[in-house]
């Protein structure tokens, strides 16, 4: 009873029996245009994966530092 209601959540099918997306499905001369196109161009240069906990990082030390700043500037200007 209890397998019945997990094989709803979870399908136990293999990869190649239940989803063929990974296979190419362009003719061949297409794909040769395809990497010609990826080689050249802005799209032949080599990027680092992105990474976006180091980007959160990068703009909550930006904005804690701008808020320091800001509370130090009012401090020196006799605001508060």
């Amino acid at each position: 009873m209890q397998s019945e209601h997990l094989s709803l959540f979870f399908d136990t099918k293999m990869p190649d029996e239940k989803d063929k997306s990974y296979q190419n499905r362009l003719h061949p001369q297409d794909q040769q245009r395809v990497d010609e196109f990826i080689k050249r161009g802005v799209n032949s240069v080599e990027r680092k994966p992105f990474r976006p906990m180091r980007l959160l990082l990068l703009l909550i030390a930006i904005v804690m530092g701008l808020s320091i700043f800001s509370q130090l500037l009012v401090r020196w200007a006799g605001v508060y």
